[in-house]
C-alpha cells in the first residue's frame, strides 16, 4: 500500500496559492487515474484507488499547513504504514518553477508543513519537492507562497501537474517502495516535451497571424 499526501491549506481562499501546489498534484493524480470522489477522513480529504496494481491512498490534510502532521499521523496510525511507503508533495522555494526533485528524509528548509510532519511521524518519509521559485528575499517569502499563481505561471503549471500525474504509478512500484529516481526523470522529460510542443504551437500561431 502507498500513501500520497499533498500539503496545502483548505478552502477556496487558498486553492490557487503557490503553497497549495501539493493539493493540486494530488487532485491531478486522482483525476488522471480515475480515483473516486474524496471523502472526509483522518482530519482531511481521502480517496482510495489503484496506481498500477498497488492500493493507494490520496490524502489532503484539512488541518491547515502548520498542523499537517496531525492528519497524516492519524492516517499512518490507522493503516500502519512505514515511512518508506509515504510520499509527500509540497512547494519548494529553492527549486525553479516546474522542477521536481525526489528525496527521502532531510531538513525542513523553513517549511512549516514539513516541521509539523517531522514532529508527528518523523522526517524519513519520501518527498516530492515541487519548485515554485524564490521571490528573491526572505521577507517576501510569506506573501509569495500565499499568493495565487500568476498568469505567467499558467504557461507551465498545467503541463507540470499533468506530467506529475501521468507517471505517478512509478511511485507505487515495488509494493509501494517506488522507483523515485525514474519517476523524477520521466516527469522531467515529459514536462519539457509538453513545453516544446506548446512553444512550437505558439510560434506557429504567431507565424500564421503574420501571414494573414
Amino acid at each position: 500500500m502507498l500513501l500520497l499526501v499533498g500539503l496545502g491549506n483548505p478552502g477556496s481562499k487558498y486553492s490557487d496559492n503557490r503553497h497549495n501546489i501539493g493539493f493540486m498534484a494530488i487532485d491531478r493524480i486522482a483525476e488522471t487515474h480515475n480515483f473516486p470522489a474524496f471523502r472526509s477522513k483522518y482530519q482531511g480529504q481521502l480517496s482510495e484507488g489503484l496506481l498500477g496494481e498497488t492500493k493507494t491512498l490520496l490524502l489532503k490534510p484539512e488541518t491547515y499547513m502548520n498542523e499537517s502532521g496531525k492528519s497524516v499521523a492519524e492516517a499512518v496510525r490507522m493503516i500502519k504504514l512505514p515511512l518508506s511507503n509515504i510520499v509527500v508533495f509540497y512547494d519548494e522555494l529553492d527549486l525553479v518553477p516546474g522542477k521536481l526533485r525526489m528525496k527521502t528524509g532531510g531538513g525542513l528548509a523553513g517549511h512549516n508543513g514539513l516541521r509539523s510532519l517531522k514532529g508527528h511521524i518523523g522526517a524519513d518519509f519520501r518527498r516530492a519537492r515541487l519548485g515554485i521559485g524564490h521571490p528573491g528575499h526572505k521577507d517576501l517569502v510569506l506573501s509569495h507562497v500565499l499568493k495565487d499563481f500568476s498568469k505567467a505561471d499558467k504557461d507551465w503549471l498545467p503541463d507540470f501537474l499533468d506530467a506529475i500525474a501521468k507517471h505517478a504509478p512509478l511511485l507505487a512500484a515495488n509494493e509501494g517502495l517506488g522507483e523515485d529516481a525514474t519517476y523524477q526523470n520521466r516527469v522531467h522529460l515529459t514536462f519539457h516535451n509538453y513545453k516544446s510542443i506548446s512553444e512550437d504551437n505558439k510560434q506557429a500561431e504567431q507565424t500564421e497571424k503574420g501571414t494573414n
